[in-house]
């Protein structure tokens, strides 16, 4: 039995990115730094949780933002407004960053510094909670973003992306008192698709939960520079 032409084409695309992703993987270990790949729905609060947290993480850290977008910079340059070095990335059409994206945005990145001296790159990833989840690029930890206004059903109507992700960011905790949702049922339907994932709660705007979310940042690099214990010998 032959497969369909267009589940071969799937399939052959995604082979070929995942090559491509275990290349810029490869990079982000030589240059010794951490990548996160940001992924949320339209909306969600991937960029205005960056204007918050990058001030404070870039206290510490060496760091730098590759921003997705499908045709416009309007993301990138309220970033470039927080004084940490932005790539922009416009897909056009698609729906997501794919490895080879972020594979032209490193290139980009490298003319303008050393990666090796960074400590930490953000990669903001296309508003979808379905195709970013599709694609690897290359990163350690995948990072999904779930805003209280989109209700407590997105995980189980889209288990892909959080079942993906390290951790889960519940957004815009300032508005619950002014919405009908339920906080125990969003997280407890994160923890059912996806039991060891960390999920914090944030609000970009008061600040809320930012605090908990950079420590777990600050955890995964200190994980990174762990060293890696020897093997046993007879």
């Amino acid at each position: 039995m032959h497969m369909p032409l267009e589940d071969t084409l799937d399939l052959n695309l995604l082979t070929a990115n995942q090559h491509q992703a275990e290349h810029n993987h490869q990079h982000f270990q030589g240059w010794d730094l951490l990548c996160l790949n940001l992924m949320s729905s339209p909306g969600a609060g991937k960029t205005a949780l960056l204007e918050r947290s990058l001030p404070a993480l870039a206290a510490d850290l060496r760091v730098a933002v590759l921003e997705g977008d499908m045709t416009t910079l309007l993301d990138a340059e309220r970033l470039e407004a927080v004084s940490i070095p932005v790539v922009p990335i416009t897909t056009g059409r698609s729906c997501h960053l794919d490895a080879a994206m972020v594979s032209g945005g490193l290139k980009l990145l490298e003319q303008r510094l050393d990666p090796s001296g960074l400590d930490l790159l953000l990669v903001e990833n296309v508003g979808n909670l379905v195709c970013p989840a599709e694609f690897e690029v290359g990163e350690h930890h995948k990072v999904a973003l779930l805003s209280v206004t989109e209700g407590d059903d997105k995980p189980l109507k889209y288990p892909l992306m959080f079942r993906q992700a390290d951790v889960v960011l519940i957004t815009k905790v300032d508005l619950l008192p002014h919405l009908p949702v339920d906080l125990a049922a969003i997280r407890r339907n994160i923890l059912s698709i996806n039991p060891n994932a960390t999920v914090i709660e944030v609000s970009a705007l008061t600040g809320e939960g930012i605090h908990s979310w950079h420590h777990w940042v600050q955890q995964a690099l200190a994980a990174r520079k762990q060293p890696v214990p020897a093997l046993a010998t007879a």
